[in-house]
Parts: C-alpha cells; sequence; structure tokens
C-alpha cells in the first residue's frame, strides 16, 4: 500500500466501505457487532493454559486499507512560540509530562468541546491512539461517517507493523507515571464533565465504542490501555453516581417536607423535576457502567495477560464495596469467585482481597451469604495456596468469615495442620487465626470469663491445643512461636510461674499441661529476648535495631525481676522431673544477672547455683546435664564481683566432685560392680568436656587401663570412655597451639595420649564391634570409633603442622588402616531405614547414625587429610544407595572436589569401577532380585555423575567427559565379554553427553574392537555392547533427523525475536469466531511464555525428540547396522 496516498481518498474507499457493510446485517448498530464479534477474542477458559498456533497468530489483514495521517505533526513548529500555552497543549505530551498541568489541560479541552464538539473530539480519540502508542488520525469532517471497526482493523494494522510504542514497558523519566497521569486524566474529564457532556449521549458513548473495541484486539498493549481507561470510566461514573444519589436524596427530603406544607405549587413542580432529572441520571450513568462491564470487563478479567485479570479483579472489588447499590449481587461477585481459581497468584491474591475489604463491611455480610456458601470452601483451601503471599491473605479471609460466624469449626481442621508448615509468614497468620478463633475467642460473642484472669484462662486454652503436640517437644515449640506475639499471656511471667507453683490456680494442670507450660515458659523467655526459637529456613543471623535491643533489654530484666525469688521454688518442685527440669535450669542464661546484686538477693543466686549442681548429680540423661553444663557456666562468666567468684568456685566444686565419683566408679568396675554408676558419670564428664577443658590425667590412665582389662565392658560405656579420651587430647592439642612456649614435656605427653588413642580405635577397627555384640549397640560403637578415628586424623593431619615447630604432631593413618576404617563405615551404610527410625528418639543418635559416619569419612577427603585415591571413589560410589541424606553428603563432597580438581575425571570413573565390581560380586548370587537391583544402581550412579555435566557445563567439561568414556571403554574390554555390562551401566550415560562427532568417532572405536570378533558365540554377553552401541546410533541418527528438519523447515524456529509475519489475511479474521485470547499475544514480541517454552525447547532437544523421525533416518540407521555386521563378518 501506498503510505503517502491521499488521507481523503482512504478514508471515503469504496471497497473498504463495502467490505464493512457485508459483514454486517442491515440494520444491524455497530456497538451492537462490536460486542458480538470481539466477544470472541477472549481467551477461553477451557483452553487457558494453552499456546496459540504461530500460523494463526501471525496473521496481517492486508487487504484492507491502512488509514495513516498524510502528514505528522512538526514538534519544531510547536515549540516555535516563546512562551508555551499549557492550555494548548498536545493531549498526550501532557500525560507523559508529570502530570501537575492535567486539570488545566482537561478544563481547556472540556471548553473547546463546548464550543467546538467535533474538532475536541478527533483531538480525544487520537489522544486515545497515542496512548496506545499508534499514530493514527481522523479528520473531524468524515468523524461522523468513521466506522469504528474500520479504525480498530488500521490500528491493529499499524500494530503488525511494528509501528507502535509501548509507553507502559519504557523507563524513560518523562513517561514513568504515564498509567497514573492516563489514569487521573479520564477521571478529571468525567468530573468535568458531570455537569454538561456527560450526559449529551455522544462524548462518552463514542468514547466508550473505541475503548470498548480496542480493549478486545489482539495487541497486547491495546488491551493493557483500554482496560485500564475502561475500568477508571467506571470508578469515575461511580464518584458521579454517587454524587447524585446524594443529591437525589436531599431532593427527596425536600419535596416531602415541601408536600406537608402544601400538595402543589411552583415549588414542589420544581422539586419534582429535579428529582426526575437527576433520577435519569443516575439510571444513564448505571446504563454507562453496565455497558463498559459487558463489553469490556467480562471479556478482560479471563484475558491472557495476568496484569489484565488483576487490574479488572481490584477495580471490580473497588465498584462493588463503593457502589454496592448496582455491584453487591450475585451477579457481579460471582467473578470474584471464579477468579479465585485463576492460575496467576497475583490475580488470586486481588480477589482475596477485594472479598476481604467487603467481609470488613457488616451492612455487606446478608447479601454475600449465597456467595459464602458457594465458594467458602475454596476460600479455606487457598489457605494452604502454593504461593506464600496468597495464603496469607486468604487466611485472613477465612478470619473474615470466622468474625461473621459464616463457616462451622469443623472445616477448619486442614488449617491447623499449618502450624507446622514450612513459610513463617503462613505460620504467624495461623497462630494469628488460632489465637483469635480459640484462644482469645473474640468471634464468640458468649466469651466467658473476667478480665482480671485473662492471662490464666488464655493459657488453659493454649495448653489444651499444646496436647495434641505433647508427644513431639518440637511441633510444641513451633506452634508456640506461631502465637507468641499475638498472646500477651505468654509474656505473663507471674501468671505462668504462679501456674507452675500451683498458687491459686484457675485450671489444675495435669503432669502433662505442667510439662508444656514449662516449655512455654522457657520458649516465651527466649523469644522475649530476640532469640530464634525455630530455626530459620535461610540460617541468617538476625540484626536489630537499637529500639528492639532495648525491648529485649527491658524483657531481661522484667523476666529476672519476675523470677528472682520464685525461681528455686521451681528448681526445687521440678528437680526430679526429666522432662521439666531441663527448660526451667537454662532460663537463667536470658536472665540479667546484675540485678541480683542491685537488688540484693545474693543469696538467692547462691541458691539457685546450689541447685543446678544438685539437679547436674541428680540427672544422667543428655538435655538436663547439657542444661546444666550450660547455665553453670554463664554464671561463672557473665555475673559479675562476689557473684562470680562463687560461681567459678562452685564449677570447681562440680569438676572435683564428678572426678572423685569417676575415680570411685571405675573402682567399682575393677571390683566386679555395676557399669551404670561409671556410665552417668562418664556422660556428666563428656558433657563438662565439650564446653571446657578438665584435667583428667590420672583418670586417662584408668581409661586405658579398663579398655585393655575389660573387653567385654557394655559398648555405651566404651563409647563414652573414648570420646572423654579424645575431648582430652583435643583440649591438650589446643593449650599447646595457643601456647607462646611450648614445653618438651607437654608435647611428648600429648603424642602419648595421641598414640595410645590410636591404639585403641585400631583394635575396634579389627575387632568390629558389629560382629562382637551383633546389635544395635554395637552399631553406635562402631559409628563412634569411626567419628573420632576421623576427628583425631583431621586434629593432627600434617598439613597443620608442616613448616612449623610442631611437626612432629602431623598425622597421617597408613593404607591397609584408611581400608578398615572405611569397611567399619560401609557396615554403618547397610544399616536398615526400620532400624534407625527404631533409635531416632535415642540419645546422641544424631552422633551416631549412618549418616554421622558417612560425614566423617567425607571429612577426611574435604580437609585433606587423607589422600582421595582410595577413599573418595568409595565414597562417591555410595552416592544412590542409601537415601537422600547419604546423597546430600555425597554431593556436597562432589562440590568440594570440583573446586579443588580441574580433572575431577579420575575419581568419577573410579567410582563406577567399584560401584560395579559390587555388582560382579553380588552376580555370583542365585537371587535374580539382587542382582537387578544392583545393575540398576550402578546405572542410577552413572545417571547422577553424568548429570553434574549439563548445560554450559557439558561443554567445559567436554574432555573430563571424554576422559570417562574412553577409560571405561578400555575397562569394559579387557575381560571380553564379562565386563561389557560396563558400558551398559555406566559408560553410556557419560557418552550420551557428548557431542555427535565425538560419538561418531567413539562408535568407530568400540566398531574396530569388535572386528575379527564372532559376537554370536555368547549373545548374552555381547548384548550390553549392543545395547551401548545402539543407542549412541540412535543418537546420531535423532540429531541427524533435527538437523535435516531444520534444514526443510526453518519457520518453525527463528530464534527469540519477532515470529514471522503472515501476509494477505484477512482483516475480518482477526474477530472471527475462530480467534482467541491466545491468538492476541503474536503482536507482543516480548512475550516471556513463549520464550521459556522456545528455550526449554531447545535444551531439552536432544533427549525428548523421538528416536526416529523419518523413513529417511529410518533406513540411515538401518544401512549403517548392516555395514557393521558386514566389518564385523
Amino acid at each position: 500500500m501506498d503510505d503517502g496516498a491521499p488521507l481523503a481518498s482512504e478514508l471515503t474507499s469504496s471497497g473498504l466501505k463495502r467490505a464493512r457493510v457485508q459483514t454486517r446485517g442491515d440494520g444491524d448498530e455497530p456497538s451492537k457487532e462490536n460486542g458480538n464479534d470481539w466477544e470472541n477474542q477472549e481467551r477461553s477458559s477451557d483452553a487457558s493454559d494453552g499456546n496459540p498456533n504461530p500460523e494463526e497468530r501471525e496473521g496481517s489483514p492486508d487487504d484492507l486499507e491502512e488509514i495513516r495521517p498524510k502528514t505528522k505533526r512538526n514538534r519544531a513548529a510547536e515549540g516555535t512560540s516563546d512562551v508555551p500555552n499549557r492550555a494548548d497543549e498536545r493531549l498526550i505530551e501532557v500525560i507523559k509530562g508529570d502530570g501537575r498541568h492535567i486539570s488545566l489541560a482537561v478544563k481547556s479541552w472540556v471548553e473547546r468541546y463546548e464550543n467546538n464538539p467535533k474538532p475536541a473530539m478527533v483531538e480525544l480519540l487520537m489522544m486515545l491512539f497515542e496512548a496506545c502508542g499508534a499514530k493514527y488520525y481522523i479528520k473531524e469532517e468524515f468523524l461522523d461517517e468513521t466506522d469504528v471497526d474500520d479504525v480498530v482493523v488500521a490500528l491493529v494494522n499499524l500494530a503488525r507493523k511494528g509501528e507502535v510504542e509501548d509507553f507502559q514497558s519504557l523507563k524513560k523519566k518523562e513517561v514513568k507515571n504515564f498509567k497514573e497521569n492516563l489514569v487521573s486524566f479520564w477521571d478529571n474529564l468525567v468530573v468535568e464533565c458531570q455537569n454538561g457532556p456527560l450526559f449529551d449521549k455522544d462524548l462518552f458513548d463514542k468514547c466508550m465504542d473505541y475503548i470498548i473495541a480496542l480493549s478486545c484486539t489482539p495487541p497486547r498493549v491495546y488491551r493493557q490501555v483500554a482496560s485500564v481507561i475502561g475500568l477508571q470510566l467506571v470508578t469515575s461514573f461511580i464518584s458521579v453516581a454517587k454524587r447524585l444519589a446524594t443529591q437525589r436524596d436531599t431532593t427527596q427530603r425536600q419535596l416531602n417536607a415541601e408536600r406537608k406544607k402544601r400538595a402543589d405549587g411552583p415549588r414542589v413542580e420544581s422539586l419534582n423535576n429535579r428529582l426526575s432529572a437527576t433520577h435519569e441520571q443516575i439510571l444513564v450513568i448505571d446504563e454507562m457502567m453496565r455497558k463498559i462491564f459487558t463489553g469490556l470487563f467480562v471479556h478482560r478479567y479471563r484475558d491472557i495477560d495476568p496484569n489484565i485479570r488483576m487490574s479488572c479483579i481490584q477495580s471490580l472489588g473497588v465498584w462493588i464495596l463503593s457502589y454496592p447499590t448496582l455491584f453487591l449481587q450475585d451477579l457481579y461477585l460471582k467473578y470474584l469467585g471464579w477468579t479465585l481459581n485463576d492460575k496467576s497468584a497475583d490475580v488470586r491474591k486481588a480477589a482475596v482481597l477485594a472479598l476481604q475489604n467487603l467481609y470488613e463491611v457488616e451492612d455487606n455480610v446478608p447479601t454475600l451469604s449465597l456467595f459464602t456458601e458457594r465458594f467458602s470452601n475454596r476460600m479455606i483451601e487457598l489457605a494452604d495456596d502454593v504461593d506464600v503471599s496468597v495464603a496469607v491473605c486468604a487466611i485472613g479471609l477465612v478470619k473474615q468469615l470466622l468474625r461473621h460466624q459464616l463457616i462451622p469449626d469443623d472445616d477448619l481442621g486442614p488449617l491447623y495442620d499449618l502450624l507446622i508448615d514450612d513459610p513463617p509468614e503462613i505460620r504467624r497468620a495461623i497462630g494469628e487465626l488460632v489465637y483469635d478463633h480459640l484462644i482469645a475467642q473474640k468471634f464468640n460473642s458468649s466469651q466467658s470469663g473476667s478480665k482480671g484472669n485473662d492471662s490464666e484462662v488464655h493459657l488453659g486454652r493454649m495448653l489444651q491445643i499444646l496436647r495434641e503436640f505433647s508427644t513431639d517437644p518440637i511441633l510444641s515449640i513451633y506452634v508456640i512461636d506461631d502465637v507468641w506475639e499475638y498472646m500477651k499471656a505468654m509474656k505473663d511471667w507471674k501468671c505462668i510461674i504462679s501456674m507452675l507453683l500451683d498458687e491459686n490456680p484457675l485450671i489444675e494442670l495435669t503432669d502433662e499441661d505442667a510439662t508444656n507450660l514449662t516449655r512455654l515458659l522457657f520458649a516465651s523467655v527466649r523469644k522475649a529476648v530476640g532469640e530464634r526459637i525455630v530455626p530459620a529456613s535461610d540460617n541468617r543471623k538476625q540484626y536489630y535495631n537499637k529500639a528492639q535491643k532495648e525491648i529485649f533489654e527491658n524483657n531481661r530484666q522484667d523476666i529476672t525481676v519476675s523470677m528472682m525469688k520464685n525461681y528455686p521454688l521451681l528448681l526445687r518442685k521440678f528437680m526430679a522431673d526429666k522432662a521439666k527440669i531441663p527448660s526451667l535450669v537454662e532460663i537463667i542464661v536470658y536472665m540479667n544477672l546484675e540485678l541480683y546484686s542491685l537488688k540484693r538477693q545474693e543469696q538467692n543466686f547462691r541458691t539457685i547455683l546450689q541447685l543446678i549442681k544438685d539437679v547436674f548429680f541428680k540427672h544422667g540423661e543428655k538435655d538436663a546435664l547439657r542444661s546444666c553444663v550450660k547455665a553453670i557456666k554463664f554464671c561463672s562468666t557473665e555475673s559479675r564481683g562476689e557473684l562470680q567468684d562463687f560461681a567459678r568456685n562452685k564449677l570447681k566444686e562440680l569438676e572435683d566432685e564428678l572426678i572423685d565419683k569417676l575415680k570411685s566408679a571405675i573402682k567399682e568396675v575393677i571390683d566386679g560392680e555395676d557399669e551404670y554408676s561409671l556410665l552417668v558419670n562418664l556422660k556428666r564428664l563428656y558433657e563438662l568436656q565439650l564446653s571446657r577443658p578438665v584435667s583428667i590425667e590420672d583418670l586417662y590412665g584408668d581409661s586405658i587401663i579398663i579398655l585393655h582389662s575389660f573387653r567385654n565392658l557394655d559398648d555405651e560405656v566404651v563409647s563414652f570412655l573414648l570420646l572423654n579420651m579424645y575431648l582430652d587430647v583435643a583440649w591438650s592439642l589446643h593449650s599447646i597451639i595457643n601456647s607462646e612456649t611450648v614445653s618438651e614435656g607437654s608435647l611428648s605427653s600429648l603424642l602419648s595420649k595421641r598414640d595410645t588413642l590410636l591404639e585403641e580405635l585400631e583394635y575396634f577397627l579389627n575387632a568390629s564391634p558389629e560382629v562382637r555384640e551383633g546389635g544395635k549397640s554395637g552399631n553406635q560403637l562402631a559409628c563412634r570409633v569411626c567419628t573420632i578415628l576421623a576427628d583425631v586424623w583431621c586434629l593432627f593431619r600434617k598439613t597443620n603442622f608442616m613448616s612449623t615447630k610442631l611437626e612432629r604432631l602431623g598425622y597421617c593413618p597408613d593404607a591397609p588402616i584408611l581400608q578398615k576404617f572405611w569397611r567399619l563405615c560401609e557396615q554403618q551404610l547397610k544399616i536398615s531405614d526400620d532400624t534407625e527410625d527404631e533409635d531416632v528418639n535415642k540419645e546422641y543418635i544424631e552422633e551416631t547414625n549412618r549418616d554421622a559416619a558417612m560425614i566423617a569419612a567425607a571429612k577426611l577427603i574435604a580437609s585433606d587429610t587423607v589422600p582421595k585415591d582410595y577413599l573418595a571413589p568409595e565414597i562417591i560410589s555410595h552416592f544412590v544407595m542409601h537415601g537422600a541424606g547419604i546423597a546430600e553428603i555425597v554431593k556436597s563432597l562432589i562440590t568440594v572436589l570440583k573446586k579443588k580438581d580441574d580433572d575431577i575425571s579420575v575419581i568419577f570413573l573410579e567410582a563406577l569401577k567399584r560401584a560395579y565390581r559390587r555388582h560382579v560380586e553380588l552376580s555370583k548370587s542365585d537371587d535374580e532380585s539382587l542382582k537387578s537391583e544392583s545393575f540398576q544402581e550402578c546405572k542410577n550412579l552413572a545417571a547422577r555423575l553424568a548429570g553434574i555435566f549439563i548445560g554450559a557445563a557439558r561443554n567445559k567439561h567436554r574432555p573430563e567427559i571424554l576422559r570417562i568414556v574412553k577409560e571405561g571403554i578400555e575397562y569394559s574390554f579387557q575381560n571380553v565379554p564379562k565386563q561389557l555390562s560396563f558400558l551398559e551401566a555406566s559408560v553410556l550415560h557419560f557418552a550420551s553427553r557428548l557431542p555427535v562427532p565425538d560419538i561418531r568417532d567413539i562408535l568407530k572405536d568400540v566398531q574396530k574392537r569388535t572386528e575379527n570378533v564372532n559376537t554370536d558365540e555368547d549373545p548374552s554377553g555381547w548384548r550390553p555392547f549392543n545395547t551401548f552401541y545402539d543407542s549412541l546410533l540412535e543418537k546420531c541418527i535423532k540429531n541427524e533427523g533435527i538437523q535435516d528438519e531444520k534444514e526443510g523447515t526453518t519457520a518453525r524456529r527463528r530464534g527469540r525475536g519477532r515470529p514471522r509475519k503472515r501476509q494477505n489475511i484477512e482483516g475480518k479474521r482477526l474477530f472471527d469466531e475462530h480467534g482467541s485470547s491466545e491468538e492476541e499475544d503474536s503482536i507482543n514480541t516480548s512475550d516471556q511464555e513463549d520464550a521459556h517454552a522456545e528455550g526449554d525447547k531447545e535444551d531439552e532437544e536432544e533427549d525428548n525428540v523421538p528416536l526416529i523421525h523419518s523413513l529417511k533416518s529410518s533406513s540411515k540407521l538401518r544401512s549403517l547396522r548392516v555395514s557393521r555386521e558386514e566389518n564385523r563378518g
């Protein structure tokens, strides 16, 4: 088409008008046809997830002539005036500006419209088109004859040619607030016209026709701009309608008052006329709102663009809330309910927030009853939405429903499970719901209980909830953490202490409740001083500002004052209770000890320390002992003056008494008495040594004597003897390293103790505890031996002391010891999951399970303590055999090795060989399922290791992959055909990662190796080789098929740029019955859905394309196979 053709001839083109007339029946109004035809452009709800066909999306109606301006406005000419007149500035420039002159521009335009409507209307429509990014001009003399459909088709043609500009996507400073200014302009226009042109049935009717038409076009930018304007018009119409409604009510009151004075008269007639006129205007406004709703909203609320859908739902929520007279009915509410299922989280969130605002108004609730009945289940389901922000908002909506008693309590069961959900935002929101509904019972009008005992009532209800989690303290802590922020009673320290001490309790506590209350008290104390009681998902350290730190310090003082006199009472009361005492003892760590001096409560402090010491010797469980050590150590370091001296003396007394008890217990064992006293005191010493050095020189020798003399000691006793010996060695090394001068005697003593410990550990390597005992305790001792050995080797690794005065301390185990160490670790890996599950609640289980054994072995490699030639492949060969925990450990080790080693292929290949050798050993058995399982494990290992080389890493590590493949092939052919299964099990996964030229070289290599070999003599032995060869051959053919397809059809994939245009498509096809809103995206060249789909297609092409694409490829495959067989023969 000639772009320079005269505009008048274009507008009066008889062909164009006939084409448009033929598409409508006689007497049909254009506006009606617009609504019916363009309705087909919306996205079908049943096919909302589909992608448009490229051929259908790329059409361009060239049979319709494009209407273009003959000349463009000369901006330079516009700027020739010395002082520009803001009132005469182009409307689009006003909108693209800073927005300060919008009101003035609107007033000026309204004046021009009232003086001469047609030029002003053309100016307004041009602004609308330019806001959409299109340059299009209508002559004012043809304004009335111009068909809306013709104009919109021409605008779509401009978009198809790429001659549009999307102002909303630009980030230039001058259009930063483009959308806000556009909305402001139309809002000002409605307000300015409310006393005149708004009701002339011409201005806004024509504007709405164009806006509705543009909102149903394929170009996304048109739909975005038209939707923004159309939705804002309804919002602005509502403000006018509300003003008119207020005016109508006032007039009605005046009329009623006047009629009481006189039945007739000019005043009554005037008021009647005013009332009728106002009512008519309201009806006109309502009809205009309905027109936009049916013409724009009902199509765009399911647009393919989630931003448009979100805007529609947000606007609908505002309309219903601000103008319930028209919109608060099921006809409109249903759209909010339907979009609760939208695939976009932002749209679902907008619907939920809109409903929250509606339920907030008491007067709306009766009208919402039917809607609530229909959609309440979906609202509850959204509380567990995949998007956290939607779930949090939905929980707030459920609170609104509960407040109005619109849903039964029985429906809330699934929500309470979210108290222990992972995202903290959801847990907090559910915690607030639980507090409001179950604890404070804000939604229950018949709430009982006087104000004076609210804390006890709330705590009693909280304890009822915690009873559900009594068997799992960790879950209890989660629930406490969720509710803590909202429940003031948890910070009522005096009330909690009073309930624990049974001082006039409103509720009689059971033992279970008392345990839960002590957990609650301890958790609440920690929360009050700013400590996390639930681990964060990111594990980042928390930072607090000055105000927060002041709050925490004030809370610490309040806790100390409340506990000062009652703390000893609590310790005495629950001293013998192993479930409660750990939490109670550790509370002192979060108290301000200086207050004991300031408040003259020194005696209470001394009493507390004595009670903690008594607890330490009364209990032998890990939690109680650990709490006591932590508490008494805190007191000895954080207290001041005489109190600190007292605490340190008490700690020294505790150590001395413990040493005496150990010596006595050792003597009892030597005399043949029970080992229990020795075990308990060894545990106490272990917990003490974890935090501070304890001088046990004499005990070290006694421990060696017992281990040598009594080889039948209980495994747990042996474990703690070895642990305490190791900790003593570690503290001795720490002392030497941190000393300025090191004596020869201290070095010799340390070396003697280390060597003695290693001798004992090596004894247990040679006499496996599992073999000796055959039970679970044997497994735990074996794990202890592995972890202690690894820790000792790491402490004394040669690299730590190389080229120093302490070089003689360096140690590295020899190969036989390392092999025995790994065999013992392997025994732990064979422990069944059922056995580990049974032991999950045992003390120290986290230190004696198979994960601990694997970590010990991996640590030796990661820290370069031992050579990686032997141990690293052994560890990696167990990558996929023992569940997710072991897999994560091995994966972390591989990450470390990749950072340290440029070539990890040697380790990977050796790991594959070790796994394969295990399979060969198992293949000697008659158990077919065992053989099949071991072979599958080899394949899984190869797949996981090969999977490390993906994407860019595949090209970067091509030499390593090639090396694994070549050496793997060499290994497979060392013992033909017995080891050929290694090709299928291990090598194939790596070979498949190579580019086609490398694969062809590999095929030639293996084909050459089989020359002059009769493979038919042992078909089963050569089957893995054939599988390997055929799989790689198909890989080559597949890629050839893809290449052929690329050469034959280049239109399917043209990179990530603009799709190809399709020429000669009739304009009416844009709005025909086969259209869908998927097609509407064809104009937008930056659609992320298409780009992602295409990217994924490229990345996965090699793996997901069918093996044989065409008959040509099949014939190639057959011919290559025939040639291979001929060469072999």
